[in-house]
């Protein structure tokens, strides 16, 4: 039998996946086109899952791959989110800095 996907862990990580990376609700909400943030506050509160779409750019705005913004059932998350925040962390100052001497 296979695993489903906990939405009350997903939307938990991709809360702290976004929020950590830098990202608010309304620059989720203008890089994704949605005329509305209700569905990211759904997203995060776990009534609703993300479309394939939505996840897809996601992960290419976090550069992860859509599985790792995914909590099976049963699964814990506390262990991977703190190394997951500090690699987030550490690809936004290396970005933050190359912009910096690149417009020097």
């Amino acid at each position: 039998m296979y695993q489903s996907v906990d939405p009350v862990k997903t939307g938990l990580k991709l809360k702290i996946l976004l929020n950590g990376a830098g990202y608010n609700v309304k620059d989720i909400q203008e890089y994704l086109l949605l005329a509305y943030p209700q569905s990211i506050y759904r997203w995060f509160s776990g009534k609703i899952l993300p479309s394939v779409d939505h996840l897809c750019a996601l992960s290419r705005l976090l550069d992860v791959h859509m599985e790792n913004l995914l909590v099976l059932q049963g699964q814990s998350l506390e262990d991977e989110m703190v190394v997951r925040m500090e690699d987030i962390k550490t690809k936004r100052l290396l970005s933050y800095r190359k912009y910096l001497r690149e417009s020097a």
